[in-house]
């Protein structure tokens, strides 16, 4: 038996390919803010981190691991004539309509993963509906036993709050979890709660500025089974 009792999954950069499903919705989301005007969403992009020209967000943009607030509080002051509360309503709308490009065949993954007795949840940063709306166009909600955005109650992370909600849901020691994530938010909310830490590559970082974060950094969730083989003790 493995000594890892729970996985924790972030969802965009990780069950998700990022890449693949948050360049389009930039280009929409940044368009539909802009009124339709390309020189308008382009400086929205810009206050992002987002290049419309070659529909590619920077690694250090707020959008790969910050919280859906965080995105409204940047864009907020190109857009004046927008409370935060409607700037958000927009941005998760949008998001909800967001073609989801799943990492790896999720499905298989997840019943393999249950079917060896693990508790599995989704800690994400983005909100609690647009998540639920990405996992039901997987069809893979109901393999989770714990949901959390960053708007839950247990705040967003690099804050252990959603991690450590999950390991009391599922009881099980946080010592006995696995936090899989694509950022750097990932790794220090993990760590932060005592979890051991594991780095994919499906996100916008890379290895080297994953690794020193992470306990093991694989190239993506599909290889969590052989992973959790290794461990068997």
């Amino acid at each position: 038996m493995s000594d890892i009792k729970g996985l924790i999954f972030d969802k965009d950069g990780t069950l998700f390919d990022f890449a693949a499903t948050w360049e389009a919705w930039a280009s929409s989301f940044l368009m539909r803010l802009g009124n339709g005007d390309p020189e308008r969403a382009a400086d929205l992009g810009r206050a992002i981190e987002f290049d419309m020209a070659t529909r590619k967000f920077a690694p250090t943009s707020i959008v790969i691991a910050g919280t859906a607030g965080e995105v409204a509080a940047v864009l907020h002051p190109l857009c004046p004539e927008l409370a935060i509360p409607d700037l958000l309503d927009i941005l998760n709308e949008e998001a909800e309509n967001a073609p989801q490009q799943p990492a790896v065949p999720l499905m298989p993954l997840l019943t393999g993963l249950r079917a060896r007795g693990l508790r599995l949840g989704v800690a994400t940063n983005d909100a609690e509906a647009p998540a639920r709306a990405h996992l039901g166009q997987a069809g893979v909600t109901q393999m989770f036993d714990f949901i959390a955005g960053y708007d839950s109650g247990h705040g967003g992370k690099p804050a252990p709050g959603q991690l450590l909600a999950f390991a009391a849901q599922v009881d099980v020691a946080p010592g006995q979890i696995a936090m899989i994530g694509d950022s750097t938010h990932d790794l220090n909310a993990g760590r932060a709660a005592g979890m051991t830490c594991i780095a994919v590559l499906t996100g916008i970082a890379r290895q080297e500025a994953l690794a020193p974060y992470a306990d093991v950094v694989l190239p993506d969730i599909g290889h969590l089974p052989a992973w959790l083989d290794g461990r068997t003790v």
